[in-house]
């Protein structure tokens, strides 16, 4: 569901007490009690339940009667803590449209200084026990709610980001994170599959040299394909970095020749380029 800009302006402020209230009694529960909610936020039963009503209405609190009467934070609410952060700080202005989405996040366009692309996580939305057993950047708690897997997700790619840049990989430039939410410099290209090259060679080799320079900076991308490498006319960006992994991983050799399958076959099957995949490799790894 995309995010309404006008449900986050509309906010009241014992709304945004409730939202923040059960982002922080979530990691305690996984319902959070009415009673223990209507303590919290010091609120009147009257006012907390009128408020809910509205969060309820906007999709950003979900309730359940079993085994006791409770409620949840949902990904609406949390996005719209994360932006409402970001409001204030004066990272953005005004949030624009939605730009791209796959299964684990979504990219709005937004006014910043200038247009920054907000990426907003939604890590384990659909399968959170399998991404807690496949991501080695999950906390081992006991208890874990699955919203804040898109925290650590986003604070991965970010970190990530910081440091590809300052080594000179083409990455977009961090701009700030809060929560789930990357701000981070837009991009005017397209992907490499909705794209036709004149000059496919030499993009070959611009994907190749940011894939080596990664690899000496200590990150393996783990997803990389044709989806997420974007081409503007002059330059190469390789996005979509939450599952790096470093290549002293006990599996990094098998998933580095992943990802250099992927691109080498994208360029052979669409443009004839001769390359082996294990020539590709030995250009990475040296």
């Amino acid at each position: 569901m995309p995010i309404s800009p006008e449900d986050i302006r509309s906010l009241h402020k014992y709304e945004t007490l409730i939202l923040t209230t059960l982002e922080r009694l979530m990691k305690r529960y996984t319902w959070v009690p009415d009673d223990i909610l209507r303590k919290s936020s010091d609120l009147s039963l009257q006012e907390m339940e009128y408020r809910l009503g509205h969060l309820m209405a906007k999709d950003m609190v979900k309730s359940s009667s079993v085994p006791y009467k409770g409620y949840q934070l949902t990904f609406s609410g949390y996005d719209a803590l994360a932006i409402s952060s970001l409001v204030k700080k004066g990272t953005i202005s005004a949030l624009g449209c939605l730009i791209g989405e796959g299964k684990e996040s979504a990219v709005y366009e937004a006014l910043g200084t200038g247009v920054v692309a907000l990426k907003v996580h939604r890590v384990g939305q659909r399968s959170f026990q399998s991404v807690r057993l496949n991501r080695s950047f999950m906390p081992e708690w006991n208890h874990f709610p699955w919203i804040f897997a898109s925290t650590y997700s986003a604070k991965q790619e970010f970190e990530a980001l910081k440091e590809l840049r300052k080594g000179g990989v083409n990455v977009p430039v961090p701009v700030t994170i809060n929560r789930n939410v990357v701000a981070m410099s837009f991009i005017a290209g397209v992907n490499l599959h909705q794209s036709v090259l004149e000059n496919p060679k030499e993009v070959f080799d611009a994907i190749f040299e940011n894939i080596k320079k990664a690899y000496n900076l200590g990150f393996i991308h783990n997803d990389l394909s044709e989806f997420n490498v974007m081409v503007d006319g002059k330059d190469v960006w390789i996005i979509d970095w939450p599952q790096w992994i470093d290549p002293s991983h006990p599996n990094a050799a098998e998933i580095l020749k992943r990802d250099i399958d992927n691109i080498v076959n994208y360029f052979s099957r669409k443009y004839s380029i001769s390359c082996t995949s294990d020539e590709a490799y030995k250009m990475v790894v040296g």
